[in-house]
C-alpha cells in the first residue's frame, strides 16, 4: 500500500495535477466568484511557468549538472569491477511492438554498452524488477534491459541481473547483495542525468566505490547558450508554454521529492 501511496500522492503536487485540484475546487465554489477567478488565475500562471523552457531548464539543469564534467572538458572512460544500469529505459515487446524498445531514458543502455565495449569494466549488473504500476507484462525490466545490451553485442556471461527491486532504493539494496557475491568492490553508476544525485546517494555504501556516469541530459551546454541568449526571437518562443517542458519540470519535482522523501526515511 505505501509503494501505491507513494506514486500516487505525488500527482497532486505536480503542476498538471494541482492544476486540476485548483480547477475544480474552482468549479466547487462558483458561489465566491473572486475565488473562483483568483484559483483560475493561479492554475493558468502554474501551467504557464510549468511548461516554460527557461524554468523547466534550469529546474533540470540544478540535478543534472551535479555529476557533469568540468565545462568544456569530456568526461573520461571510467574503470570499475562493474557497471550498473538502473532501470526505466525499456518499453517491454507486446502488441504492436515486434520488440522490447527503449524509451527516453534510453541512453542509459546506450552508454552502459559503449562503456562495455571500451573496457569499463567486465560486467554489467541490470537492476529492475516489475513493478505492478509499470504496466500489465510481468516481465523483470532487468531481463528486457539484457535482451537488448544482447543486441548490442554485449555478451550474456557479463551481464549480472537483479529483478526483484521496484523503485531505486531497493535497486541500490538488491544490487549490493550481487555485488558482494561476485567480490565486485568498485562500481560505475549509470542512470539518467537528473536521477543521478538520487541514486548516487543511495548507492552510497561504505564497501562499494561509486563512480557516477551520468547519461540522458535534457540540457546541453550548447542548448542553455542558445535558449538563454539576449535574442528577441528566441525570448518570444521561450514564453510560449509547451508540453515537453511541463514534462520536465514535473519529473524534476518528482526527483526533488524523491529525495525528500528518501532523507526523511533515511535511505540517503
Amino acid at each position: 500500500m505505501l509503494f501505491y501511496l507513494s506514486k500516487l500522492l505525488p500527482l497532486f503536487v505536480y503542476p498538471l495535477g494541482m492544476a486540476c485540484v485548483l480547477l475544480a475546487t474552482a468549479l466547487v465554489i462558483r458561489r465566491n466568484p473572486q475565488w473562483q477567478t483568483r484559483l483560475i488565475t493561479i492554475t493558468l500562471a502554474l501551467l504557464w511557468l510549468g511548461g516554460n523552457r527557461i524554468v523547466a531548464m534550469t529546474l533540470a539543469r540544478s540535478l543534472e549538472w551535479r555529476y557533469a564534467p568540468p565545462p568544456g572538458k569530456v568526461a573520461a572512460i571510467p574503470h570499475a569491477d562493474a557497471i550498473v544500469v538502473l532501470g526505466g529505459a525499456t518499453r517491454t515487446p507486446g502488441y504492436p511492438r515486434p520488440t522490447a524498445e527503449v524509451n527516453e531514458a534510453g541512453d542509459r543502455l546506450l552508454y552502459a554498452a559503449w562503456l562495455y565495449q571500451h573496457d569499463a569494466a567486465p560486467y554489467i549488473v541490470l537492476s529492475g524488477g516489475a513493478a505492478p504500476w509499470s504496466g500489465p507484462q510481468g516481465i523483470p525490466e532487468a531481463e528486457v534491459m539484457a535482451g537488448l545490451l544482447e543486441r548490442m553485442g554485449v555478451p550474456e556471461t557479463a551481464l549480472l541481473l537483479e529483478t526483484g527491486s521496484w523503485n531505486t532504493y531497493e535497486n541500490a539494496e538488491a544490487s549490493l547483495d550481487i555485488l558482494k557475491t561476485h567480490n565486485i568492490q568498485s562500481i560505475i553508476l549509470v542512470t539518467s542525468a537528473i536521477h543521478m544525485p538520487r541514486a548516487y546517494a543511495t548507492f552510497a555504501y561504505p564497501e562499494i566505490a561509486v563512480t557516477p556516469a551520468p547519461t540522458d541530459f535534457w540540457v546541453s551546454q550548447a542548448e542553455w547558450d542558445y535558449y538563454t541568449q539576449p535574442k528577441l526571437s528566441v525570448q518570444l518562443m521561450n514564453l510560449l508554454p509547451s508540453s515537453q517542458d511541463l514534462a520536465l519540470t514535473t519529473q524534476v519535482i518528482k526527483e526533488y521529492i524523491g529525495m525528500v522523501v528518501y532523507s526523511v526515511r533515511g535511505w540517503l
